[in-house]
């Protein structure tokens, strides 16, 4: 067995205590598999052998309190012979690993006809590169753990599907002009992003704006703001200078955020503007 094997997956992935729907998931693969080992009738230390892992792990998996990775369960479906029925839990526990908090949001997101977002401090996290995303959560303070960052990218990372669903939804982004010049990573980092940002406003469901710097007048002094409308025409909504910061769904709460984002559209950069504008910052960066 290899020991950066053992370590890498030893490094992360625990299950949250307070997530109690991931939890649950979790600890029905574990019992799922020692029911495979056992009716392969393999010791722990055998089978933690064959797939290259160690004998803790293994236990901790099969106890429900780690959470397996992809290959984990990819190996353990080759030496238990189970014909791709474990592999296919792969899904379910790959959802279980996210944070409650993203999961939540996620399912939002993908429920979600049109979506508004205004942001002031750095790039909505539908827009960010994977190492962009990774230098934001390791600029926390008090600082998260490896394996916390880890969770938070590839949650962020994920949500990212709803670019690819079809019917595609309508995704209309406000950025402060900040947003793109702030070298979150570094400079090739960056470059990189904005390269992406550049690919993500030609999309057709996609508008894409930026507020610039140098504006007299501007709605959203009071912070972000998201909205997210759904098929049957309900909505939720947030704002860090509204409503106490909360989300709310009730249609005059609505109108208030819908109105503030509408003006700081108006205020900004045109669509065509904001794209000459991030080739003329990708070309100074």
């Amino acid at each position: 067995m290899s020991e950066d094997n053992e370590d890498r997956d030893e490094s992360g992935w625990d299950v949250d205590p307070e997530d109690e729907q991931g939890a649950a998931v979790v600890a029905a693969v574990g019992r799922q598999l020692k029911v495979w080992r056992e009716a392969a009738r393999m010791r722990v230390p055998d089978f933690g052998r064959a797939i290259g892992y160690g004998e803790d792990l293994v236990r901790k998996v099969e106890a429900g309190t780690r959470i397996p990775r992809p290959e984990y369960l990819d190996k353990a479906d080759s030496v238990l012979q189970a014909g791709g029925r474990i592999a296919a839990m792969k899904e379910d526990v790959e959802t279980a690993r996210y944070p409650k908090r993203v999961r939540d949001l996620a399912k939002m997101e993908a429920k979600a006809v049109e979506l508004l977002a205004y942001g002031n401090h750095n790039l909505h996290g539908l827009l960010q590169i994977e190492e962009y995303a990774a230098a934001l959560f390791q600029m926390a303070q008090p600082a998260h753990a490896p394996e916390q960052v880890e969770r938070g990218v590839a949650g962020r990372l994920a949500r990212q599907s709803i670019f690819s669903r079809s019917p595609a939804p309508t995704l209309s982004f406000v950025q402060e002009e900040v947003t793109l010049r702030r070298r979150i990573g570094g400079t090739m980092v960056m470059r990189r992003q904005l390269e992406h940002l550049l690919e993500i406003s030609t999309l057709r469901n996609v508008t894409f704006q930026v507020m610039p710097t140098l504006c007299d007048e501007h709605a959203g002094m009071d912070g972000l703001i998201q909205v997210l409308k759904f098929g049957d025409g309900s909505a939720v909504g947030r704002a860090e200078g509204s409503f106490y910061g909360r989300a709310v769904s009730d249609p005059k709460q609505l109108q208030v955020l819908e109105l503030r984002y509408g003006i700081i559209r108006a205020q900004a950069l045109t669509p065509r503007e904001s794209l000459a504008f991030i080739e003329q910052v990708l070309g100074e960066t």
